[in-house]
């Protein structure tokens, strides 16, 4: 997905995230200072839907405002997907798609739970 947020919000006249920050926290969504930074500096990798509501809602915008798919990038990941699952990514680590050995882990037994 391409993130459009600063586009948007430039839209509107807000240039720094602390004033986007205060625009959500006045209607009703407190959000960490590093998740504000997270949603203006790239793609979040999570975003509740009670959160795009609120940002929608302050910007005066919807979700597709926001958001654009990127279909070859889809693409471009089933292919190197399906490369590693036919073991042809060699330069990768393990063998190229080969998943590592787990050995047991010997010592203390798990306790049983209390009666």
């Amino acid at each position: 997905m391409q993130w459009s947020l600063r586009l948007r919000a430039a839209e509107r006249g807000i240039w720094k995230s602390a004033q986007l920050r205060r625009m959500l926290a006045d209607a009703g969504l407190e959000i960490s200072a590093g998740k504000m930074s997270s949603w203006w500096a790239g793609t979040p990798p999570t975003m509740r839907l009670e959160e795009l509501d609120v940002l929608c809602a302050v910007l005066e915008c919807t979700p597709n405002d926001l958001m654009t798919p990127e279909p070859d990038k889809v693409a471009a990941r089933r292919v190197r997907d399906a490369d590693a699952a036919s073991g042809n990514g060699d330069d990768k680590p393990n063998g190229g798609g080969k998943s590592p050995v787990v050995s047991p882990r010997f010592g203390k037994p798990r306790s049983t739970p209390p009666l």
